[in-house]
This record gives C-alpha cells, sequence and structure tokens, in this order.
C-alpha cells in the first residue's frame, strides 16, 4: 500500500527494495538548459536593449529587482514553459535562474512581476516594437536582396471582463484580434488589437512604417507585401502601386471573377472525372474592382476534386508564371501560420488575462521576445544540426528542460546535467557555438 506525506511518497517495492520520492534534493533544477538563453540573449543585447525602453519612476536607491533581471525572468520562464506570474513563487528560488539572470538571490516574486507588467504603455509597446524591428536588421551581415512581410490576424480567446474584448462572429467567441508580421520566421510586430475592427485594420500604416525603416536601412532591397484575402483592401494596394512595393495577396471571390475562370473550372472538372484525382490549372487574366484606380493582374486556381469545385484567386503585380506564383510565392505563406502557433501554443502568447489594455499588449510583447530568442538559437546555433527547423516546443523539451544538480559556492557555479540526456550532443555543439560566434 503506498504510503504519502507531506515529506516522502513511497511506491510499491521493486525486487525488495523501496521506492521513494521526495522533494529534499536541494538545488536541482529541471531547465539546466537555460544558460543557453542567457548566452543568446547576450549576443543578441535583446533584453539589454528592451529594459531601457521601460518607464521607471521607482526611488533607485530602494531598488532590489532591475527592470533588465524581472524582464529575464519572464522572458525566459516563458520559452521554459512557464506561462504564469504566480509559477515565479518557487520559481524566484530557482538556482538556474537565478544564474541565468546574474543573480545570486532570490528573483522576483508574482506580485513584484505584475507591478512590472502593469507600467506598459502605449509608448512602451511602440518602442519595443521598433527594437525588435532593430534586431531583425542586426541579423543581417550583408544586405538583402529582397524581404517578403507576411501579415496575418489570429483570434486570442479571452473568457474575462478584460478592457477592449469583443465577441467576433468568424470565430465565434469573445476575443481579441492580434496582428502578427513575419520577414521568414524571424517576428518583426506583434500587435493586439479589440476584434470589433476589420481584420486588415492598422496593417496599413505598419507597413508602411516597415517599408520606410527597411529602405532607410537598404535603399534598394525589393520588399513585398504577402497576406490573405482578409487584407486586400484598395487603399493598401494603391500605396503598394505608388511606393514600388511588390505584392501578392489573396482575392475573395465575387460573381465577375468566377465567369473569369468559368471555362477552367469546367475542364479541371472533367480532367478530375476522367482521372478520379484532383485536378489544377491556373489562368491569369487583367481585372479592375469599381473601387479600384487601376487594372491589375489576377491569377485564378481552378481547381477540382472529389468534393467539388474549389476556386482561389490572388491579386499581384510580380512577374512570373502563374503556377509559380501561385504555389511558390503565395502558398508560402502558410509557413506563417506555423509561426504564429509556435507563439500561441508554445510561448502562450494568448495568456492576456490581465484586467487592463496596455498590460495584456505586454504579456504579448514578453512572449513575442521570448520567440525571438527562440528563433535566433535555431537560426544561428542550430543551423546545419537535425533541428535547425524545430519548433520552440521542441527546442524548449531538448535543449531547455535537462534535469541538472547545481552547486554555487564563492568561487564557482556548476550545473551537472543529467549524464544519460539524449540530446548532450546538440546541447555542447549549440553552447560551443554561442561562444564562438
Amino acid at each position: 500500500m503506498p504510503i504519502c506525506n507531506s515529506e516522502t511518497f513511497s511506491f510499491p517495492a521493486i525486487n525488495r527494495r523501496k521506492v521513494e520520492i521526495n522533494f529534499d534534493g536541494g538545488n536541482i533544477s529541471s531547465d539546466g538548459g537555460i544558460l543557453l538563453l542567457r548566452e543568446i540573449d547576450r549576443k543578441i543585447g535583446l533584453t539589454d536593449k528592451i529594459s531601457r525602453l521601460f518607464p521607471d519612476s521607482r526611488d533607485q536607491g530602494r531598488i532590489t529587482h532591475s527592470l533588465k533581471s524581472m524582464l529575464q525572468q519572464r522572458i525566459y520562464g516563458l520559452a521554459c514553459g512557464y506561462e504564469d506570474c504566480n509559477d515565479h513563487d518557487a520559481l524566484r528560488h530557482d538556482v538556474a535562474l537565478q544564474t541565468a539572470t546574474d543573480r545570486s538571490t532570490s528573483l522576483a516574486s508574482s506580485p513584484t512581476l505584475n507591478r512590472f507588467e502593469n507600467v506598459s504603455d502605449r509608448g512602451f509597446a511602440v518602442s519595443s516594437t521598433k527594437a525588435m524591428v532593430d534586431i531583425f536588421i542586426e541579423s543581417y551581415k550583408t544586405p538583402p536582396k529582397e524581404l517578403i512581410l507576411d501579415f496575418d490576424g489570429t483570434d486570442d480567446l479571452v473568457h474575462g471582463g478584460q478592457e477592449g474584448k469583443f465577441y467576433h462572429g468568424y470565430y465565434g467567441n469573445h476575443c481579441f484580434l492580434p496582428l502578427y508580421v513575419f520577414c521568414e520566421k524571424q517576428l518583426l510586430v506583434s500587435y493586439l488589437r479589440p476584434s470589433n475592427i476589420d481584420g486588415a485594420k492598422h496593417s496599413w500604416a505598419i507597413l508602411s512604417l516597415l517599408v520606410k525603416r527597411f529602405r532607410q536601412k537598404w535603399p534598394s532591397v525589393t520588399i513585398i507585401f504577402r497576406a490573405d484575402g482578409g487584407f486586400c483592401r484598395h487603399k493598401m494596394l494603391d500605396w503598394c502601386d505608388s511606393n514600388n512595393v511588390k505584392y501578392i495577396v489573396g482575392m475573395p471571390r465575387n460573381k465577375v471573377l468566377e465567369r473569369k475562370l468559368a471555362a477552367p473550372m469546367r475542364l479541371a472538372e472533367e480532367i478530375c472525372n476522367v482521372s478520379s484525382e484532383k485536378a489544377r490549372l491556373f489562368y491569369s487574366f487583367s481585372y479592375k474592382a469599381k473601387s479600384w484606380k487601376r487594372v491589375r493582374k489576377i491569377i485564378g486556381k481552378a481547381e477540382h476534386t472529389s468534393k467539388g469545385a474549389n476556386p482561389r484567386f490572388i491579386v499581384t503585380n510580380l512577374e512570373g508564371g502563374s503556377r509559380s506564383l501561385y504555389d511558390d510565392m503565395y502558398c508560402a505563406r502558410g509557413e506563417m501560420e506555423n509561426r504564429i502557433k509556435e507563439q500561441q501554443l508554445d510561448l502562450f502568447a494568448d495568456r492576456t488575462s490581465c484586467k487592463k489594455w496596455w498590460p495584456n499588449q505586454m504579456r504579448l510583447i514578453l512572449s513575442s521576445l521570448a520567440y525571438i530568442l527562440i528563433e535566433r538559437m535555431r537560426s544561428i546555433a542550430l543551423k546545419g544540426t537535425k533541428m535547425a527547423n524545430a519548433t520552440a516546443g521542441s527546442i524548449r523539451l531538448k535543449l531547455l528542460k535537462i534535469g541538472a544538480v547545481i552547486t554555487r559556492n564563492t568561487r564557482r557555479i556548476t550545473l551537472r546535467m543529467a549524464s544519460h540526456c539524449p540530446h548532450k550532443k546538440i546541447f555542447l555543439l549549440v553552447a560551443k557555438k554561442l561562444a564562438i560566434e
């Protein structure tokens, strides 16, 4: 019969040997790999840059926890899988986390971290986004020839009385509607929005600011705006045409477009009926909507499957073959959706449970900063390895969540990791790369 008390839990014996567990091990951490986050952070200067942007009205002579250490505490915690401030009531005593934040004493408690989040305001949201864009720019050693900016919104369900929550008919729930901008796997913008707005709201202004910033740094770079049909707005397309910005954007269906694609759709249906397999044909044509100032190039996909017709349309000012533009260029935007899943599922970007608006924007930014650390580790230290395309969750599981016994004295801090860690070789490779580069 198992025996359980506050100190020890006994399991059934194995070969007459008692099996017991307790929490008397002392300084043992389940996050031995957290020092990798510290190294990548030091390399790109992330928390150093961001911590300087915070308003700090505290009496500097009475401060125990610096803004930078609290920022590191929250970001490293998110990267290691701890989504709530409440987790830090115990984590603040974790020696691995203390070491990663250059501390040797207890870190901030959950009430202190909550106060830290609540100092956020609009000014911090703007300045931190600018810093994220600057970090993206610094990641290029030579000027890029082309930048593809992926825009997409998503739902962030809320279940309390948060400021700015509204019911959204498409998602069928009360939610926020954050806007994300990625360039390949790098995150540029994470902007919290209420859900009672058009899905493309503010995207034009953000695109304009990004284009100006990139051309200030790289005057000859080609910039491509890529998004689904929710961002097909004539003013945005007009602006792109006037400012030499390329675009490839989903086009909502209408009767005129469907009539133009009718002949290819009939042919696709005939091919599907004969072969019993999906048939896809592509057709390019010119089109001018009533709200447009000019004629634009439309690419129609005439697809027919066993489930019926599936026509799709995109509008673009790019040169190239219809199939290549659709399959290779436009459909590649689906990779961005995987990055948003990383943000929400692996790094808790949807943990926007604060009562006030700006602290929730702050939480979204904290998640984004954790993503930037993970992504930079992936691109700098994991490039060329079997984990080069690993998700944030996989990187956490295999490289951060490693058990370690920690000894700390006046001369040395030693983390003794599990001898039989299955990912020991790749961990040491990452550590060496971060130390060299």
